[in-house]
């Protein structure tokens, strides 16, 4: 069964929480305490107590007694609303501050009920997606010129191009004003 524990408005900003919630995502219950316990980040505090609220819901909620079959299934943190603080600078000038803020989702799965399938799923089938990408895509006979700032205008190593390619491109110049003089 799967269960789900949310803490809400959390003082950490919801790039900081990802990189934690990253670590454990997939990972059995125990092993990802053991990851949180040991992460020297702020955040990882705040995860651990949703992990533990979430291993106590599965517990209490849906009488899972085998807490070793428990995996962590979701691991999400979405943007809370910012609070924002001016700080006055030199010259009249205003600072602001955002004191970003998150929700933390978390949930914690036995697979022996099936429930922890749906969260394998789209990972094997973004696994399968660049295969399928691949093969569908026509195969390139030639190397297309490339592009853009480094491209063959500028000089790539095939066209004679590079530092030696724009030293005779600034020559060429000079030497056609010599003739006209």
């Amino acid at each position: 069964m799967r269960t789900v524990a949310r803490a809400r408005f959390v003082r950490v900003s919801a790039r900081k929480a990802r990189q934690v919630l990253d670590q454990i995502r997939g990972k059995p219950v125990a092993e990802a305490l053991a990851t949180l316990q040991f992460t020297s980040r702020m955040s990882a505090r705040l995860i651990e107590k949703v992990l533990r609220s979430a291993v106590a819901n599965a517990e209490h909620n849906h009488q899972v007694r085998d807490l070793d079959t428990l995996h962590v299934v979701q691991a999400t943190a979405d943007d809370g609303p910012s609070l924002k603080r001016v700080q006055p600078r030199a010259m009249g000038r205003a600072f602001y501050i955002h004191h970003r803020t998150s929700h933390l989702t978390i949930g914690v799965s036995d697979e022996s009920n099936g429930a922890g399938a749906p969260a394998a799923r789209p990972a094997q089938a973004a696994a399968a997606r660049p295969a399928r990408a691949m093969a569908a895509a026509p195969a390139k006979t030639e190397a297309a010129p490339a592009k853009g700032r480094k491209g063959a205008a500028r000089g790539t190593r095939e066209a004679g191009g590079g530092k030696a390619g724009l030293a005779k491109a600034k020559d060429k110049p000079k030497a056609k004003r010599k003739a006209k003089d």
